[in-house]
């Protein structure tokens, strides 16, 4: 099971949302969940610093709900920077003990990233930043540009964020 995953901050607490996916091309998800969290943490990180935020809110909801995917595709980063400076997206590929890929799609851009690790989707002028872990970045860029939407951000990216959103 491949997962993409949300976390939505509403004052001190936050909604976590997850669609389960088989195909790559699937235009909708085979299972939803979602997680209310009572408190998370207001602290926003150092700039050049990951924000770590969601960390625990996305442990939560995999516990919570017992699930156990292959690979989570995030909207966010992996790394911060070329060089492979660790964001949530890696973090979260440590705390599940290095088992689980993850692949992160940043709509923000990211001047210091070269354009190898941009993905033009179909209609789209401006590119997703893609990072990853766990799996090789062509693969990562390839399957990001199978994911089904003929916009720049994919169907069950933006379905797992207006989950999120409530």
């Amino acid at each position: 099971m491949k997962l993409a995953v949300a976390v939505h901050h509403d004052g001190a607490g936050a909604l976590v949302a997850a669609v389960a996916f088989d195909a790559w091309d699937a235009n909708e998800a085979s299972q939803t969940w979602t997680t209310r969290i009572a408190e998370v943490e207001q602290v926003k990180p150092v700039r050049g610093q990951p924000d770590l935020r969601d960390l625990p809110c996305l442990l939560q909801l995999l516990r919570e709900h017992a699930l156990q995917p292959e690979l989570i595709v995030i909207d966010g980063c992996v790394h911060l920077d070329p060089t492979g400076t660790p964001g949530l997206g890696h973090h979260l590929h440590q705390a599940l003990g290095g088992s689980v890929a993850v692949i992160g799609a940043s709509k923000a851009s990211m001047p210091q990233m070269p354009a190898q690790f941009e993905v033009h989707r179909e209609e789209e002028g401006r590119p997703l930043i893609v990072t990853c872990v766990g799996i090789d970045l062509g693969a990562a860029k390839a399957r990001l540009r199978m994911m089904h939407g003929k916009r720049r951000v994919p169907t069950l990216l933006k379905l797992v964020g207006r989950m999120a959103k409530g």
